[in-house]
């Protein structure tokens, strides 16, 4: 069976190699984990195999998605006495809603969202299951997860109707894979509108058409020129929405990043989830130990930089024009004040949006971002890439 998941390593891209498989082997042999009277579960399984085959964290992403791939329902199989998962069983607290059920759930504004919460904490001593006050789950409550509420806050649990305005959760996002191979060419063709070369510097490179024309202007005899070399002289300042909703975007951002990173030499890059306030980060799973300011991002690069988002814009309208807007903290500033800040630091900005451009205007979010960016929006198709290309290139 080891054989064909060493395959599934390979397949998925991963540097694994034949020593390191034969060591996996050798460990498991050895009982490295599991005591001998018990059989090794999947769970320590996993982290040996990754311990020995995956060399680089890098790669942890891509190694989590060809073992869930080829391992997917194998403990289910082995195991009997686990507890059969929870998402199998219906959910019969999550009410199946008439569209005028809905209507009539009332749809409380900001401060009296924030306030109403705050009596709950207070009051409520424990757990509640559907309802329509109380901190639960199912139901109508504007506060919990599981239920149905056109603008409420999460509370732990799995989102589900994206209508949330807060969420009070650890959530965990993963990098997008600058290494991912792209099904096509033409995104990098549509990025190198970009691209402007300039000749600068010492004289260094062979002129091959100088050199022939000169030669046989010199009657045959060798007469070599040299010029400068070409460097691509164009600076991108990448910003990328990740988690939440561009979780449904994922394969496409990465086609996107790996190409840009493969054409621009100058490339900066930081990630910030739904709007962006006064910090951004570069790892995702360091994001809370490892973050950049963003004041301290807006001095360190000069306007030469050509700014692009990339991101749905789909949000709760309060996380662009209101203090404490955020969904996962409280900032201090409206989203909206940091994107001004950003654009006039940067003259050169374009929005690229994943999300189909049908769907633009049915969401306030988009149109207010669109607002902001002086309609510098653009989808992320090969039409949509040309265009935002060839306006950051005026």
């Amino acid at each position: 069976m080891l054989i064909d998941f060493f395959y599934t390593l390979r397949a998925a891209k991963l540097p694994v190699s034949v020593k390191e498989y034969l060591t996996l082997l050798e460990a498991l042999q050895a009982q490295v984990v599991g005591p001998s009277s018990e059989a090794c579960s999947m769970d320590d399984f996993y982290v040996l195999s990754r311990l020995i085959l995956v060399k680089d964290e890098k790669h942890y992403d891509k190694f989590d998605r060809a073992f869930g791939a080829y391992f997917k329902g194998v403990e289910l199989l082995t195991d009997f006495t686990q507890n059969v998962p929870l998402d199998w069983l219906e959910k019969i607290l999550q009410k199946e809603l008439t569209p005028e059920q809905k209507a009539a759930i009332e749809k409380m504004g900001w401060d009296e969202l924030m306030e109403t919460l705050k009596k709950r904490l207070e009051e409520q001593k424990e757990r509640h299951e559907g309802g329509s006050k109380w901190i639960g789950t199912g139901g109508t409550s504007p506060f919990g997860n599981g239920g149905y509420n056109p603008q409420g806050i999460r509370i732990g649990g799995k989102g589900g109707n994206k209508s949330a305005v807060k969420v009070w959760d650890q959530r965990s996002y993963r990098d997008y894979d600058d290494t991912q191979e792209l099904g096509t060419r033409n995104i990098k063709v549509a990025l190198r509108r970009l691209r402007r070369f300039a000749r600068e510097g010492s004289a260094e490179e062979l002129d091959l058409d100088g050199t022939i024309h000169k030669t046989a202007a010199n009657a045959g005899f060798l007469d070599i020129l040299m010029r400068p070399e070409r460097h691509n002289n164009v600076k991108v300042l990448l910003l990328m929405d990740v988690g939440g909703t561009m979780d449904d975007h994922i394969a496409r951002v990465e086609e996107l990043f790996s190409a840009a990173k493969a054409e621009f030499k100058h490339l900066e890059f930081y990630y910030f989830h739904n709007c962006v306030y006064d910090f951004m980060w570069r790892n995702n799973k360091r994001r809370y130990a490892e973050k950049f300011e963003t004041w301290d991002i807006i001095r360190k690069y000069n306007k030469d930089y050509k700014l692009i988002f990339i991101g749905d814009a789909t949000m709760s309208p309060y996380e662009i024009v209101q203090p404490g807007g955020s969904v996962e903290y409280n900032n201090e500033e409206a989203g909206a004040e940091w994107l001004q800040r950003l654009l006039h630091t940067f003259p050169k900005f374009a929005w690229i949006n994943p999300e189909p451009q049908g769907v633009w205007e049915y969401r306030q979010s988009i149109a207010m971002i669109q607002k902001i960016v002086s309609n510098r929006m653009y989808p992320l198709t090969l039409k949509g890439l040309e265009e935002a290309m060839r306006m950051l290139s005026k």
